[in-house]
């Protein structure tokens, strides 16, 4: 070979080097591919889930509207419904000069009297210093307890005649197995220091002291709770002996009660009250890729993070 082509050796490694060359930009094309179709297919399943943000950008809105902050579902700190979230939307609802009111949209069924407190005291903050600016509660499926007293910080609060309203309550939940263990021949073996550390304890023995205790402690949240639902409604609440005792009752009924302003939706209250044809969603959104690991479990997180006993209102 090397008779007939001198430069047989050199051809050879031109041909093996241009052959690893393609093979290179082949891989890094299909490396590219997979990429964008990974991350097609995330963009599809956070479309599918309804998880993108296609409210307007209140940065370039400059007409006026009607802002709304979402309370949805158990108020918490780590759910969507947090005093860090909730406060920091309706300050950017507030402190836009397009804004002519805003509804804070209240489906929830309670959660966390610290969170819901806190909410609470800053919508009355907030109030105060943007006097010009109604801010008004409107009640969709449910609105009792937390997130019951959100609501009354609000100027006015209105629901549908089928709503549910009230629950003025608090509630510390617990079980006892004390029983159960016996019955199994399971023996329990539990050091403290402090007599009370494990009054709260599901394996031992009611400690009357102990519930005497707490259930002082659960009656001056619920005192807090009255006295913001009180100072909140004024005059217009109709009390009655039943009313703090953590019934609920509809729209309507509330409407006697005084526990609400009136029926209305959010279309009505922005049209009507607000005078204004659209509606900005101010909610603080969580990050949609967190909320797709939360959905899709750890594992799952795992992939996606390497791409990119209280006391209780309800």
């Amino acid at each position: 070979m090397s008779d007939n082509n001198p430069n047989w050796e050199k051809n050879l490694v031109t041909q093996l080097a241009e052959s690893s060359l393609k093979e290179q930009r082949s891989r890094r094309r299909w490396g590219v591919f997979f990429k964008l179709l990974t991350f097609s297919y995330l963009v599809f399943i956070l479309y599918t889930f309804g998880e993108f943000d296609f409210t307007v950008d209140t940065d370039t809105l400059s007409e006026k509207h009607t802002a709304v902050i979402d309370i949805k579902g158990v108020i918490a700190e780590g759910e969507a419904a947090n005093a860090e979230d909730v406060i920091s939307g309706l300050s950017d609802a507030l402190k836009d000069e397009d804004t002519e009111g805003v509804i804070l949209s209240i489906n929830s069924p309670g959660g966390s009297p610290v969170q819901s407190g806190i909410i609470y005291d800053e919508i009355v903050r907030l109030r105060a210093k943007y006097p010009k600016k109604h801010v008004y509660a409107v009640i969709s499926d449910i609105c009792a307890s937390g997130g019951y007293y959100i609501a009354t910080a609000a100027e006015k609060i209105y629901a549908d005649k089928a709503s549910i309203v009230g629950s003025i309550g608090v509630r510390m939940d617990g079980f006892g197995l004390e029983g159960t263990m016996k019955a199994l021949g399971v023996e329990r073996r539990l050091l403290t220091a402090g007599k009370n550390k494990a009054m709260m304890d599901p394996f031992s023995p009611v400690n009357e002291n102990a519930q005497k205790h707490l259930k002082i402690m659960l009656d001056d949240i619920h005192q807090q709770f009255i006295k913001a639902v009180k100072d909140g409604r004024g005059e217009r609440l109709k009390e009655t002996d039943e009313m703090f005792s953590g019934l609920i009752w509809t729209g309507a009924k509330a409407v006697d009660l005084g526990l609400i302003d009136g029926l209305a939706n959010e279309s009505y209250v922005a049209r009507e009250m607000f005078k204004t044809k659209t509606i900005v969603d101010y909610t603080t959104k969580e990050d949609v890729f967190k909320r797709l690991a939360d959905k899709m479990g750890a594992g799952v997180k795992s992939m996606v993070s390497n791409l990119v006993n209280t006391p209780v209102l309800n």
